[in-house]
């Protein structure tokens, strides 16, 4: 029996098993073979390939979107209106084939845009070059999903079952578990909460499951098997997902006003070029960036070229960005802008910087 089967022989009984107090320990033990054997689908074959194209593009720039969705619901038509790229279009399916870069110049900031060729189901067992697209998505900070208006609720179920099943966990938090795994000294269960969805027995069980008989577990939070056992395995990616609603101009208004309220959800037309502007704001919300502004003793701050950095960036991380020796000579800086009590501040390296703050450096 292949792995496929196994996966689908799990999956068909965790579908039937009825969900109470009696079965959660082994449907703990089932959620842990079925993660175990997944994990195995996604390791590369022992054999080497022929070589072929390549499909994965250099990181450039100072964030990264990957473009996700079915064929055919706007992602390359998407791709040449908000970059100077040219992605082919066409009313066929699979005209994308491979990965597309673009860059979206926005408040001074080059954002990589991927357009990445159309998944289908199945993709995550490697289906249509589905195993190359969710490797791409999962190096993106922000992943955009594509979704077609007129098509209902079952394409963004069916992708977000994809990339779930291969570890990217969409506009999720990590969960807040401390697990350490032992040489010696058995498995001390501890927890700062009271729990709900797991106890000490099925973590055992999960643990034994993955051979690990000796570890520290403290849960911070009332976390469910399926969390826990992401804790275990550590290599999910935890990323902000938007949901981007394309061909509004072929529905209802009352069917767009209720895809907008969704949370993370955004409705546009690429056809008619509608609520383009808004797209980008959120975009940028959830890359969480920041423009620092430099000035030189004596001039004008210089607005003409910003330094993007990520939210929670400090004074040390633009001396980083401006020359690697810099933090090293640093002796104080001042600081203009929201992150300040009075304009100029004089501050030191560890300064936390916000949005559209100008900054001096002075060296030793």
């Amino acid at each position: 029996m292949g792995i496929l089967e196994k996966i689908s022989e799990i999956e068909k009984e965790i579908a039937r098993t009825q969900k109470n107090k009696a079965t959660e320990y082994h449907l703990g033990l089932l959620k842990a073979k079925l993660a175990k054997y997944r994990a195995q689908l996604l390791e590369p074959s022992k054999s080497s390939a022929a070589k072929g194209e390549g499909f994965d593009v250099m990181k450039s720039g100072d964030a990264r979107v990957a473009l996700i969705g079915f064929p055919s619901v706007g992602k390359s038509t998407f791709l040449s209106l908000m970059t100077s790229t040219a992605s082919e279009a066409a009313s066929y399916e699979f005209t994308t084939l491979t990965c597309i870069p673009g860059v979206i110049e926005y408040k001074g900031a080059n954002i990589q845009l991927l357009d990445l060729p159309g998944i289908i189901e199945g993709a995550a067992q490697g289906k249509g070059r589905g195993r190359q697209v969710i490797a791409v998505a999962r190096t993106a900070d922000v992943v955009i999903m594509m979704l077609d208006a007129t098509k209902g609720e079952v394409q963004r179920a069916l992708l977000e079952k994809e990339l779930e099943s291969v570890g990217i966990r969409l506009n999720k938090s990590k969960p807040n578990i401390y697990f350490k795994p032992k040489k010696g000294g058995g498995i001390s269960f501890n927890s700062t909460v009271t729990l709900t969805q797991c106890s000490e027995k099925l973590v055992q069980l999960i643990l034994h499951e993955y051979k690990i008989f000796n570890a520290e577990v403290l849960f911070r939070e009332d976390c469910s098997p399926d969390e826990f056992i992401d804790v275990i395995v550590g290599n999910r990616v935890y990323m902000p997902c938007l949901y981007v609603y394309n061909k509004i101009d072929q529905i209802s208004m009352e069917e767009v006003d209720r895809l907008a309220r969704r949370p993370h959800s955004v409705v546009i037309s690429c056809g008619m070029k509608l609520n383009l502007d808004y797209l980008l704001e959120k975009l940028w919300e959830y890359l969480a960036l920041t423009c620092i502004y430099t000035k030189k003793r004596g001039q004008r701050p210089d607005f003409t070229d910003a330094i993007i950095l990520r939210k929670g960036a400090s004074v040390e991380h633009v001396c980083h960005r401006i020359h690697r020796s810099l933090a090293s000579q640093f002796k104080y800086a001042l600081v203009w802008g929201t992150s300040t009590k009075y304009s100029p501040q004089r501050v030191g390296l560890t300064h936390m910087m916000e949005h559209e703050d100008v900054i001096q450096i002075v060296k030793k």
